[in-house]
C-alpha cells in the first residue's frame, strides 16, 4: 500500500535510541509570520532587532533555510506533516485536504512519546487540526500546564509581522510599535529597496511600516525568552526561531523567488544537548556560528522526532538535519505555487545552493493576477497605478508582463533578486537540463498532483462535496495486560489511519478540552469508577461521534468504516498524471504539437483533456474554425465540469452559438467550491461578454469566499456596483 501511495519513499525508520523522559530536551518554537531574513543578525543594516540579534550570538544561524511554498497555509501543511502538499492534496490555498491514512500531525508522535505539546495558536494546516495533535492549541496554550518533569514541545506564533499589519496594523500591533523607542523605528528615507519595486515615497513608507512590525515582533520574542529564563528552563530547552515564509510584500509572499521562500532559522542548543543535536559535528556548531546547508520545511518534522528520540515514520518526505547521526546535507530544495486565494497558477521550483529553476505550467497567466487581499498592499497599489499610467519601468514592470517564460533559471549568487532569466542562454544549457531532470524526478517521487485541476482533485477527495465521517471507535478489556492495579483496555477504530483520543468526563470542565492518547500499544488504563469519552480523528474527515464508557460496561465494538479507496490510490491506478505531464512537456520540445493536443481531447482522463484544451486555446487571439467545430462536438458530452467550463468559455469567446452564458452561471453555486471558482474565473476572462450575467454574479458575490471575490471583480470590471 505504501509503495503505491508514495513510490520511492520507503525510507528506513529512524534508529534513534529511545531517550528517557529525564534525557529528553524541551523544545520551544518561536515563529513569525511573513518574515524574510530581514534581521540584523543576517546582515540587514536597516533592521532593528536587538533581541534576535542577541539570540543569534547564542545560536546556530542557518543561511539557507527554505519553505516549499511562499504562503502560510501550504507552508504549514508541509511543516506539520513532513510531506510536500502537492503529494497529499493540500497545495491550494485554504483548501480542505484529505491526506492518505498514514499521514498525521507530527506533534502526535511526540505526545505518544510523553511530550506535552502546545500550540499558541495558529494552525492553518489545510485540514482541520485534529484533537490528537495537541495537548492544547489556543491563545492561552503554554508549557506551564504540563505535569511535573514532563518534557514539552511548545509553539508560540507571532502574527505581528503579517502582511496585514504592514498596511493596517491591529490595535495590539500598533501598541507594540508605538512603545518602540525611536532608535528602533524606521526612517523610510533610509530604506534599501529591492530593485523589483519602484523607488517612491509610498513604497518606502510601506517597507518602513513592515520593518517596524518586525521590530515589534522582536520585542515579543524577547519576552518569551525572558520567561523561559525566569522559569529556570533555558538550560533544558532547545529553542528555534523561524519565519513561515518570505515578507508579506509584493513579489515576495506567494512567490517561489527567494524573496518568498528564504526564511530565517536560528537554533539555540543548551550545552547538555549539543552532542545529541550535532553529533560528531559538534565542534563546528559553536554559539554564534553559521551553517550554509540547505534546509527545507519538510525537514522540520523528522528533525523534531529525531531530537526527541522518536523513530521516524517511513512516509516522511523530509530528512533530519540535526541529531546524533544526521543524514548527508541536501543537494536541492523544492517548492510549489498553486492556487493563491482566488487566482490560479502552477509553478514548480528546484534550487541548489547557487541556481534556482522554475517551471511555469501556466505560462500564459500573468505574474500580476488580481488577488483582492494582496491588492490591498500599498506597494502593489502604487505599482498598479504607475503601470496604468505608463510610468513603471525596468524590473518593476516585469511583474505585469501578460505571460511568463515556460522556464526560468537564475544564478542567485550573481543575481540574488532573480531578475535575469538564464534559461535561454546556451552557456547555461547543461544547468537547465540538470534542473529540468531533477524537477521531473522529484515530481514523480512525491506523486505531484500539480496537473490535476482543482475541481477534479476535490471530487476525488470529497465526492459531491460530502465529508467522510471517521467511524466511532471501540473499546475492549485487555485481560492479558498488567494494568498495575488498574484495568487495561484496548481502543481501536476501523477507519484506516484514525487516531483515538480519550478524556475523563467526570473530572471537571477544565479537563474536557484535552484529548489524551492511548499508549503505543493502543491501551488506556482506567480505575473502576472512571467515566471516559472516546473519539476518533482522521485528517480530512469529520470527527467520529463521542463514545462514552465506564469500566464494568460491556465492551463497545467499533463501528464499520464506509470510506472508499483513498483518492490517491485510485488516481495513481490510472496513470492519468503521467499522461498529463507528458502532454504538457511537449511545450519544451521544438515543433508544432497541435495534432498531439487534438488527439488528447478524447483521452479518458479529465486532466489530460483539460490541458489539451488549454494548450490549443489559451493565449490565442482567434480559434481556427476547425477547432471551434471540434469543441462544439465535444462540449455537450463532456463529463468533467472543469473541462466543460474551459470549453464553454472558449466557445463563447469565439462567438459560437452552441453554448450559453448560463452554462457558466449555473456552475457558480456548485457543491464543489472550486467548480464555482473556475466558472467565475471564466466569466472574468470573457470581459464584456459576461454582462448579461450581472444578476447571477450579484448573487454569487455572497457565495463562497473566493467565488464571491472573483464575482465582485467581474462586476467592477463591468462598471457595476456589486
Amino acid at each position: 500500500m505504501l509503495r503505491r501511495l508514495f513510490p520511492a519513499l520507503l525510507l528506513v525508520a529512524s534508529l534513534t535510541p529511545a531517550l528517557s523522559a529525564a534525557d529528553r530536551p524541551n523544545i520551544l518554537w518561536i515563529s513569525a509570520e511573513d518574515l524574510s531574513p530581514d534581521l540584523g543578525c543576517y546582515g540587514d543594516a536597516y533592521a532593528r532587532t536587538p533581541h534576535l540579534d542577541r539570540f543569534a550570538t547564542e545560536s546556530v544561524r542557518y543561511t539557507r533555510c527554505f519553505t516549499h511554498a511562499g504562503v502560510c497555509a501550504p507552508s504549514r501543511s508541509g511543516l506539520i506533516t513532513g510531506m510536500y502538499p502537492p503529494s497529499i492534496g493540500t497545495q491550494h490555498m485554504r483548501c480542505k485536504g484529505v491526506p492518505p491514512a498514514v499521514v498525521k500531525c507530527f506533534p502526535e508522535y511526540l505526545r505518544q512519546a510523553g511530550y506535552y505539546c502546545t500550540n499558541n495558536s495558529k494552525t492553518d494546516y489545510q485540514f482541520d487540526s485534529p484533537g490528537s495533535a495537541w495537548d492544547e492549541s489556543s491563545g492561552k496554550a503554554h508549557w506551564k500546564q504540563r505535569a511535573d518533569g514532563q518534557p514539552f514541545f511548545a509553539v508560540f506564533n507571532f502574527t505581528t509581522s503579517h502582511e496585514s499589519q504592514a498596511r493596517n496594523p491591529s490595535p495590539a500591533t500598533q501598541k507594540l510599535i508605538t512603545a518602540l523607542p525611536d532608535a528602533l523605528k524606521h526612517d523610510p528615507a533610509q530604506a534599501v529597496l529591492p530593485p523589483f519595486w519602484p523607488d517612491t515615497s509610498v513604497v518606502r513608507r510601506n517597507y518602513a511600516d513592515y520593518a517596524d512590525t518586525v521590530s515589534a515582533m522582536d520585542t515579543q520574542v524577547g519576552e518569551v525568552l525572558r520567561e523561559l529564563e525566569a522559569a529556570g528552563l533555558a538550560d533544558d530547552t532547545i529553542v528555534w526561531f523561524w519565519g513561515d515564509h518570505g515578507r508579506g510584500l509584493t513579489r515576495c509572499k506567494r512567490w517561489l523567488y527567494d524573496s518568498g521562500t528564504h526564511v530565517p532559522l536560528l537554533v539555540r542548543v543548551p550545552e547538555k544537548y549539543r552532542t545529541l543535536v550535532f553529533g560528531d559535528r559538534t565542534p563546528q556548531f559553536s554559539a554564534g556560528s553559521t551553517c550554509d546547508d540547505l534546509v527545507a520545511f519538510v525537514d522540520f518534522a523528522p528533525t523534531m522526532l529525531t531530537l526527541a528520540g522518536v523513530s521516524l515514520p517511513r512516509h516522511f518526505q523530509g530528512q533530519p538535519f540535526l541529531g546524533p547521526e544526521p543524514v548527508a546535507p541536501r543537494q536541492y530544495v523544492y517548492g510549489h505555487r498553486d492556487r493563491m486565494d482566488e487566482a490560479y497558477d502552477c509553478i514548480r521550483m528546484v534550487r541548489d545552493k547557487r541556481f534556482k529553476y522554475l517551471r511555469n505550467f501556466l505560462s500564459q497567466v500573468s505574474y500580476g493576477q488580481d488577488i483582492s487581499y494582496m491588492n490591498e498592499m500599498p506597494i502593489l497599489k502604487e505599482m498598479r497605478r504607475m503601470h496604468a499610467e505608463g510610468t513603471l519601468a525596468g524590473p518593476p514592470e516585469l511583474f505585469f508582463r501578460p505571460t511568463k517564460p515556460v522556464e526560468e533559471l537564475f544564478d542567485t549568487e550573481a543575481d540574488p533578486d532573480e531578475l535575469t532569466n538564464l534559461a535561454d542562454r546556451p552557456e547555461h544549457r547543461a544547468t537547465l537540463l540538470r534542473f529540468r531532470t531533477e524537477l521531473d524526478r522529484w515530481m514523480r517521487e512525491i506523486g505531484d498532483t500539480a496537473l490535476l485541476p482543482e475541481p477534479m482533485l476535490d471530487e476525488l477527495k470529497r465526492p459531491g462535496g460530502v465529508w467522510a465521517v471517521t467511524a466511532a471507535p471501540g473499546i475492549a478489556r485487555d485481560i492479558a495486560a498488567d494494568g498495575g492495579g488498574r484495568q487495561a483496555y484496548r481502543v481501536y477504530s476501523n477507519t484506516p489511519g484514525a487516531s483515538i483520543g480519550w478524556r475523563r468526563n467526570n473530572a471537571g470542565a477544565g479537563n474536557r478540552q484535552t484529548w489524551l492518547l492511548p499508549d503505543a500499544a493502543g491501551r488506556v488504563l482506567l480505575d473502576r469508577d472512571e467515566q471516559i469519552e472516546l473519539r476518533a480523528f482522521r485528517l480530512g474527515n469529520k470527527d467520529s461521534e463521542i463514545v462514552p464508557f465506564q469500566p464494568g460496561d460491556e465492551d463497545v465494538a467499533a463501528k464499520p468504516d464506509v470510506a472508499p479507496v483513498h483518492w490517491r490510490e485510485a488516481l495513481f491506478e490510472t496513470g492519468e498524471l503521467e499522461r498529463a505531464k507528458a502532454l504538457k512537456d511537449l511545450e519544451l520540445q521544438p515543433g508544432d504539437h497541435t495534432q498531439e493536443y487534438v488527439a488528447a481531447l478524447t483521452d479518458s482522463a479529465g486532466s489530460v483533456r483539460w490541458w489539451a484544451v488549454w494548450q490549443l486555446t489559451d493565449g490565442a487571439k482567434a480559434l481556427p474554425a476547425v477547432l471551434v467545430s471540434r469543441f462544439e462536438e465535444l462540449v455537450t458530452a463532456e463529463q468533467s465540469p472543469a473541462v466543460q467550463i474551459l470549453l464553454v468559455q472558449t466557445l463563447l469567446a469565439a462567438g459560437s452559438k452552441s453554448v450559453r452564458l448560463s452554462d457558466l452561471t449555473q456552475r457558480l453555486e456548485d457543491p464543489q467550491d472550486s467548480v464555482g471558482l473556475h466558472a467565475a474565473i471564466a466569466l472574468n476572462r470573457l470581459g464584456e461578454l459576461a454582462r448579461p450575467a450581472i444578476p447571477e454574479l450579484r448573487k454569487a458575490v455572497k457565495a463562497g469566499e473566493y467565488v464571491g471575490r472573483v464575482s465582485t471583480t467581474v462586476l467592477e470590471h463591468l462598471g457595476v456596483r456589486p
